[in-house]
């Protein structure tokens, strides 16, 4: 599973012209699942993301996460951030996972995000999406569970 985190002063997703979902300060969170994912990475990844602190102090300083700075989230599904581009000028998508897996893998993101206790917005799974944010500071964050989540 991976995640690329961006802190946000707002963002929003429109389709067909028609604002679907906006957030002010927080994060913008693009969600894309593989086919080795599943629950765990799920947990792991929904916690780490509420929990990083990367939000500014009383001093100004990355100490608060997003929890702590009580801000929302807008998470949006994206397939393309499992695109390898090594070879030849169209980047590849089978490890991606197939599109059943990876809605019900992005639901339980949305739903285990809620559980932390940050309120959460969403793309819409599969959608053709026009998504504006205003980059703050900026922030943006790679997380990947194959580099993040210990071996067992």
């Amino acid at each position: 599973m991976r995640l690329l985190l961006q802190r946000v002063t707002e963002a929003s997703v429109t389709i067909q012209g028609e604002r679907i979902s906006a957030i002010g300060p927080g994060l913008l969170v693009l969600v894309g699942i593989g086919p080795q994912d599943g629950e765990a990475q799920v947990q792991y990844l929904a916690q780490k993301a509420v929990s990083l602190r990367i939000f500014s102090d009383e001093e100004g300083k990355m100490n608060r996460s997003l929890l702590e700075s009580g801000g929302q989230m807008l998470a949006v599904s994206q397939f393309t951030l499992y695109g390898n581009c090594k070879k030849g000028r169209r980047p590849s998508f089978v490890g991606a996972a197939a599109p059943e897996q990876a809605n019900r893998l992005y639901e339980a993101f949305l739903s285990q995000v809620e559980r932390l206790g940050v309120p959460v917005q969403a793309g819409r799974f599969g959608a053709e999406m026009q998504v504006a944010l205003v980059n703050d500071g900026p922030v943006t964050l790679w997380l990947d569970s194959d580099e993040l989540m210990p071996k067992s």
